[in-house]
């Protein structure tokens, strides 16, 4: 099959030799695990436990608030030691629930009973899957539910696996592709079932030869399923990149890909369907790569949700270095942190680890902006990030708006080209919060 790709984009160093052949290992946590009330886009969900109170594997320890919300499941066995304010990935305290973990891991009764999933209504699958908890596991945290529910589900002709994994460094899609295909390829049935008009499309960057192979093999004989192989380019996997170098439609900046005939859904929320419509799972635990030159052993894992970052780190051996700059996530889009103290929550997909920070660098190299107009070639959603930093600069936000800078996806394509190294995603992120926190205090009043 053709090779796919979209306009614009960048080609950092991918870095994924670091981990990109270690297998997946099952982390065990130790300590207590700790579960954020906002794991997702949308309403934070609403405790349904209170301390002391025993908990099994698979319960429900807080449910959604809400159509655009999720459940939150404990996914160890023990009791609630508290309810209370943690520090979370964004340097801010926020309320979540203490598990007191036993070491047993005791599931509740019915979890792992197989399910007959061609038996099931379109609307029984979706319970499911909101009852299991899941979310866009790639990054995004939209809840699955939400997505499996459009308005005009005759009209949805494509089922599209987002396995591109197009960050650096990161590799646990790579490797559960390779390992757990089948998981893969079975969460695509279910939604084929779903959509019995759509065909299924794994769309998978050239750069990971053996999980193409792997994919392949696994879908072999299903006329209903392919795997496409997409241009090895950053960002590969973002929603309206992934449509357009698949079917060739193009997404504007209202749009949702259901509008355009499509559910897009990354490998491992795939596989997080599988395992709670075919084999009664929700969602407990998720792939996660440690990574980077300051990590002495990296590694692919599946790990348990809420499971503390820290704890993860000193099951790859801890720094072999001090590190300058540690993400969670890639260094693309990732979020810088400074505390390890923190728990891993359903969004969250590795830990990288970095002997040098690139915005220190940047930062001592930084000159004018010089009209080369690389930016605009490489945004991906054709912006012009050189207009818009002046009209961010200048708090013109009529003019940003204007110009479509809303609709950035952060990407940092153009920071990544910029060759006078400005600043420019920063910006455009602190631009972005002003304009929509105006837009909710208007519609407030």
């Amino acid at each position: 099959m053709r090779h796919s790709t979209f306009r614009g984009g960048v080609h950092p160093g991918d870095r994924k030799e670091l981990s990109r052949n270690k297998p997946i290992q099952y982390h065990v946590p130790k300590g207590d695990l700790v579960y954020p009330l906002s794991q997702h886009i949308g309403k934070p969900a609403r405790p349904v436990v209170k301390k002391n109170d025993p908990v099994l594997a698979g319960q429900i320890i807080a449910e959604a608030d809400g159509f655009v919300s999720a459940n939150i499941i404990s996914s160890c066995s023990g009791k609630v030691k508290s309810i209370e304010p943690r520090m979370t990935s964004a340097g801010v305290m926020a309320q979540c629930i203490v598990i007191e973990n036993d070491g047993k891991f005791t599931l509740k009764e019915g979890i792992g009973e197989k399910c007959d999933y061609t038996k099931l209504s379109r609307s029984e699958i979706v319970k499911k899957v909101q009852a299991a908890g899941i979310v866009g596991l790639g990054g995004a945290g939209f809840p699955t539910h939400v997505k499996l529910s459009p308005k005009n589900p005759d009209e949805i002709d494509y089922i599209i696996a987002n396995g591109a994994e197009c960050e650096p460094y990161i590799t646990c899609d790579d490797q559960l592709m390779r390992n757990r295909a089948d998981w893969v390829v079975g969460g695509i049935k279910v939604l084929l079932h779903m959509f019995p008009t759509a065909k299924g499309v794994v769309a998978i960057e050239d750069n990971k030869p053996e999980a193409l192979a792997a994919m392949e093999k696994a879908v072999s004989g299903d006329e209903r399923i392919s795997v496409l192989p997409l241009v090895t380019k950053f960002p590969q996997g973002g929603e309206r990149n992934l449509v357009h170098a698949v079917t060739g439609r193009k997404m504007a900046s209202t749009d949702l890909p259901a509008n355009l005939g499509c559910i897009v859904d990354n490998v491992t929320t795939l596989t997080a369907i599988y395992r709670a419509v075919c084999l009664n799972e929700p969602l407990m635990e998720k792939g996660f790569t440690v990574t980077g030159e300051a990590v002495n052993e990296p590694g692919n894992f599946l790990v348990k949700i809420g499971t503390n970052v820290q704890e993860l780190l000193e099951a790859c051996g801890g720094f072999k270095q001090e590190p300058k700059k540690v993400l969670l996530g890639g260094p693309m889009m990732g979020m810088a942190i400074t505390d390890l103290n923190i728990p891993i929550a359903k969004s969250y997909n590795a830990l990288t680890c970095l002997v040098e920070d690139p915005v220190e660098i940047a930062q001592k190299q930084m000159t004018p902006c010089i009209r080369c107009g690389r930016c605009a070639r490489v945004c991906p959603i054709g912006l012009v990030p050189q207009q818009m930093q002046v009209a961010a600069e200048r708090k013109d936000y009529k003019r940003y708006e204007r110009i479509h800078g809303v609709d950035c996806i952060a990407c940092g394509s153009c920071t990544f080209a910029c060759p006078a190294k400005r600043p420019l995603t920063q910006l455009f992120k602190v631009t972005k919060s002003a304009i929509l926190a105006a837009r909710r205090r208007e519609a407030a009043k």
